[in-house]
């Protein structure tokens, strides 16, 4: 199989109808809802997604969630305003940083932080982030923790274990929280929680079990990046949507997918990926991508490494059968 950009091209209006068909009939015959919740980030994949329960159950039985904190941009809800009036949806904004900082969301991570930067305070900003993939050497995932102080000096420091599971715990809280809200309109409602992941977040784990995880159904799982843009494009979103690029808008210092967890552009990555499920080589799929073979490889290993560690995120609660039967 010769990989290009090509490879991932898919009959965009036969693939909406599909996906359009799945929500429906999960919907009604499935869990016998009436329409679906989706929160709406700003970025790519909830807005597609959004787009696509629109198609399938109509207007009026689609409800949005906009669900900024503290640390979210503003730029984020704009996005997501820009998309719920552009398909002409019920929403409605909750601010959540109350609740965050009753749970001690901000308190645990600026604890965490500060073990590390004992100079951090609240008015600085923070992110944490993964070294690229090299070219050559040893391609390490550890975690940084980055900070911008008020003045606009950043440093940079390698988080310890302790730490950087902290702040993400800390930070878990956040994707947590806009899910109880989901699942609480859902119910008041008689809806079902459409999930927003595409391909490489559900493949990679780029989720948090019980927060974004979370769903009834998951209408752009099986999507690429690349495909999830095209389809948002076919769909007739604001072409200032679909151009926007992915970020987590998770810590207060702007930070993008690539740096904080995929480490190359999704671009790069739906190829490689779809060469690693397809059994190519690395010599094969660095021509497709024009980056080195050891860069190819260290990629791989990468995907590899992120299927297996993330496991369990996909896991169903176990249990045991009863001996008595």
């Amino acid at each position: 199989m010769e990989l290009n950009f090509d490879s991932l091209k898919i009959n965009l209006e036969s693939e909406a109808t599909r996906i359009a068909d799945f929500i429906k009939n999960n919907v009604v015959h499935t869990f016998r809802k009436k329409g679906a919740v989706v929160a709406v980030s700003g970025g790519i994949d909830s807005s597609t997604t959004a787009a696509l329960c629109v198609r399938a159950l109509g207007k009026d039985h689609v409800y949005a969630l906009l669900l900024p904190e503290r640390d979210s941009s503003p730029e984020s809800t704009r996005y997501g305003k820009m998309l719920v009036e552009h398909l002409g949806i019920p929403y409605e904004i909750t601010e959540i940083e109350p609740i965050l900082e009753a749970m001690g969301c901000y308190r645990y991570r600026d604890e965490a932080i500060k073990g590390v930067f004992p100079e951090y305070s609240p008015s600085c900003k923070s992110k944490i982030v993964l070294p690229e993939i090299a070219d050559q050497g040893p391609s390490l995932n550890y975690y940084s923790i980055v900070i911008e102080t008020p003045d606009g000096i950043q440093k940079s420091k390698r988080l310890p274990l302790r730490n950087y599971l902290q702040i993400v715990a800390a930070t878990n809280m956040k994707q947590r929280t806009r899910k109880s809200l989901e699942y609480f309109h859902a119910d008041r409602l008689n809806y079902v929680v459409a999930g927003t992941p595409n391909l490489l977040e559900y493949d990679q784990g780029f989720f948090v079990k019980l927060g974004d995880g979370a769903a009834d159904i998951k209408p752009i799982a099986h999507l690429f990046k690349s495909q999830v843009y095209a389809m948002a494009r076919h769909l007739g979103l604001p072409a200032e949507l679909c151009n926007r690029k992915p970020t987590t808008d998770t810590y207060s210092l702007e930070q993008s997918q690539e740096e904080f967890y995929f480490r190359v552009s999704h671009e790069i990555l739906d190829l490689v990926l779809l060469g690693v499920s397809k059994g190519l080589e690395a010599a094969d799929i660095s021509k497709s991508v024009g980056i080195s073979p050891e860069k190819t490889e260290r990629l791989m290993d990468d995907i590899r490494q992120k299927r297996t560690t993330t496991a369990p995120l996909h896991l169903q609660p176990l249990t045991l059968h009863s001996q008595s039967f």
